[in-house]
């Protein structure tokens, strides 16, 4: 089963009686702000600089408890020094460490990136995989990490949810979980396949811009006619 179909069949967001009928409505109005994100963020992307889907991983992996603009300062000089996962992993570990230094936890960060690199080698040919179970079987690769990769990387339908799509989605409404895989459920339940990619670049770009996390300028956000504001005091 897909993870659309089986959204579909959980509909996690309304409960109780009339659940079945409370998601149509429900799925107009995410349809609206999805429309309306499109227009108030037109140009909303990946924030990582990138070249090959292996270059995106190993920035998505760097970018915990980082900055995006952090990592794309490290990656010019790492990936000119060891461009794919064999380098990666013949590179000596102190050398890596100092290479990805500035993005924190780089002891860890460098253990991980090798032990990823040698199982794509061993078990992809050195190719990042296309699927999300083979994705989340790699060292450092979260649920969040390999829907990056699917829908930024490959284009394949995909819901990635971060600190701020997930902040976005609950003060919208269109979800009450925590969960980074429940929010994932309910979204997709709620907007169709194709809207989904998109849809969470401008939802990260509004998190960052409008919608932040202390002090959202809901004064200023062309969402407020059609956002609830869910826990903004």
């Amino acid at each position: 089963m897909t993870r659309a179909s089986d959204a579909r069949r959980r509909q996690p967001v309304p409960e109780g009686a009339g659940a079945a009928d409370a998601i149509v409505p429900l799925r107009r109005r995410a349809l609206r702000i999805a429309r309306a994100l499109a227009r108030i963020h037109p140009d909303a992307r990946c924030a990582l600089v990138f070249r090959s889907p292996w270059e995106l991983l190993v920035a998505t992996v760097l970018s915990a408890q980082s900055t995006d603009a952090q990592v794309n300062r490290i990656t010019p000089a790492l990936f000119a020094e060891l461009p794919n996962p064999d380098a990666l992993v013949r590179a000596p570990v102190r050398r890596l460490e100092a290479l990805i230094r500035p993005a924190g936890m780089f002891r860890r960060k460098a253990q991980s990136l090798q032990r990823m690199a040698r199982r794509l080698l061993d078990r992809h040919g050195g190719q990042v995989p296309h699927d999300l179970a083979a994705l989340t079987s790699l060292d450092g690769v979260g649920r969040k990490t390999a829907n990056v990769i699917l829908g930024t990387a490959y284009g394949r339908p995909a819901i990635t949810v971060d600190t701020h799509v997930g902040r976005l989605a609950r003060r919208m409404g269109l979800s009450r979980e925590r969960d980074p895989e429940r929010i994932e459920a309910d979204l997709a339940c709620v907007l169709p396949a194709g809207e989904w990619i998109a849809f969470c670049h401008r939802m990260i770009h509004h998190g960052r811009q409008v919608c932040t996390a202390r002090r959202p300028r809901c004064g200023d956000c062309d969402l407020r006619e059609m956002c609830p504001r869910i826990g903004v005091v």
